[in-house]
């Protein structure tokens, strides 16, 4: 998952609208009206090359690209995928804005969960559901929380591809050392805050609790108190015009996290997530937020020096009916530009890396989860869970995450512009004497402008 936004992210709104007048659509409409070609197109068709872009790097890309060189195997001669890292999540969107310009987008690219907003405007892809009614595939084998937030309207926009979701991390020796029962994690910042005087107290860790300022922090605390992010249904009805920040829970959130760090229960380690996961893995903190793609890292981290365990993401309160949202990224299809065997084709490896084999192989490689409930049948799978139980949690909690608006996320065309608003007022509170209403008002405010922007340049 991207964590950093550039010193010009909130600028970078004014090019989102590139390429946004196009779609054949009102895009105020829910879903995609797009046709999507049958399987007949590559029965006349010659061999057809898929440019792929992606921003996975290091082991990720290496599951990657096995999965590519397995299903470019098994269409020898009629398909080949050709995948090419583009930087980080924000690196791929901003070359693929420019690629729009160019009239050179890729057949098939990835992009980040905050990103859905723009593609969805765009007019540049072809919903993923158009594909699906086409082949009369329901799709219901895709665990429902993913297919919800890569929905609008109900119609699939895309393809799910890398998910992950966020866990509370716990020191276990720490708890242990401060007479807290691990099999009994808080449940609630109440309880943490609680759990971290215990910790503070007994000197079992410097601190009791650490995580970065990170506005994804502050998206999945609203959806846990069963709140939206931004109006008109978190903007899966009609398009979102501003963010909804007005919450007591939400306001709670700032309040909360200022008064632990004013009582040096908790540490600011300011926006860097490296910082924040650094404090954990070296125990100066026993109590951290941070995504399930960060278990392995921890566990390899903290061996011979404490046990790391895992809880389900921490309500508001203890009455929060919600639940947390899903992080990562999917594919979107290309439209313009692409012939309807390439657009075909593209389908098709987004239907391949779904199968139950390949999907476990992808969560054991990379620790993402396997996007279909199916995956989780595969012996791999059920062996690479056995050998890591911290990792049953997330599981846990994806099947037992409610669906609804507010888990689905906020669809909104500038998003990440948005959640680098809302850091910019969690570290001003953290920082200074700013009230958090205050705080939150101003991002509020200001979001309202990129978004009216936007709005505008779209329709």
């Amino acid at each position: 998952m991207s964590r950093t936004l550039s010193s010009g992210a909130v600028a970078l709104a004014l090019t989102l609208t590139v390429g946004c007048g196009s779609s054949s659509e009102s895009t105020d409409s829910p879903g995609g009206s797009d046709t999507a070609p049958g399987a007949d197109v590559l029965k006349s068709a010659g061999p057809v090359t898929v440019s792929f872009w992606h921003a996975m790097k290091g082991a990720n890309a290496e599951a990657l690209n096995t999965l590519v060189a397995k299903f470019n195997a098994e269409h020898s001669g009629k398909i080949t995928v050709k995948p090419t890292f583009q930087g980080s999540y924000d690196d791929t969107i901003t070359k693929y804005k420019a690629a729009v310009q160019a009239k050179q987008t890729p057949s098939l690219v990835q992009i980040y969960d905050v990103g859905s907003g723009f593609m969805a405007d765009s007019g540049q892809t072809i919903p993923a559901q158009a594909f699906a009614d086409v082949d009369k595939v329901d799709m219901a084998d895709v665990q429902p929380a993913i297919k919800g937030y890569y929905s609008r309207g109900g119609k699939l926009q895309s393809m799910p591809f890398n998910s992950s979701m966020p866990l509370l991390y716990i020191n276990k020796t720490a708890f242990t050392k401060a007479g807290l029962d691990p099999a009994k994690p808080p449940t609630n910042l109440d309880d943490i805050r609680t759990a971290a005087e215990k910790i503070k107290a007994s000197g079992a860790a410097k601190f009791g609790f650490g995580a970065a300022i990170y506005g994804w922090f502050f998206e999945q605390l609203t959806a846990q108190a069963g709140k939206t992010y931004c109006n008109n249904d978190n903007g899966r009805t009609t398009r979102a015009t501003a963010v909804t920040f007005d919450d007591p829970a939400q306001v709670k959130v700032l309040t909360w996290w200022k008064g632990m760090v004013d009582d040096g229960l908790a540490t600011n380690t300011g926006r860097k997530t490296d910082d924040a996961q650094a404090a954990f893995k070296s125990g100066t903190v026993a109590m951290h937020l941070e995504s399930t793609g960060a278990l392995g890292g921890y566990v390899k981290a903290a061996a011979g020096k404490f046990e790391v365990a895992t809880a389900p993401f921490p309500k508001t309160q203890a009455s929060d009916t919600g639940g947390p949202i899903i992080g990562g990224a999917s594919l979107w299809i290309g439209k313009e530009g692409h012939s309807a065997a390439e657009q075909r084709a593209s389908w098709e490896f987004g239907q391949f890396v779904l199968k139950p084999a390949n999907a476990a192989y992808w969560h054991t490689a990379t620790g993402y989860f396997p996007i279909t409930k199916s995956a989780l049948n595969e012996e791999i799978d059920k062996k690479w869970v056995a050998e890591k139980p911290q990792f049953k949690t997330a599981i846990d909690q994806l099947a037992a995450t409610p669906e609804g608006v507010p888990t689905q996320g906020c669809l909104l065309g500038v998003l990440p512009q948005v959640r680098a608003l809302v850091e910019v007022a969690m570290e001003s509170v953290l920082t200074s004497d700013k009230d958090p209403k205050a705080a939150l008002d101003e991002a509020a405010s200001q979001a309202k402008a990129l978004i009216e922007k936007y709005n505008s340049a779209v329709k």
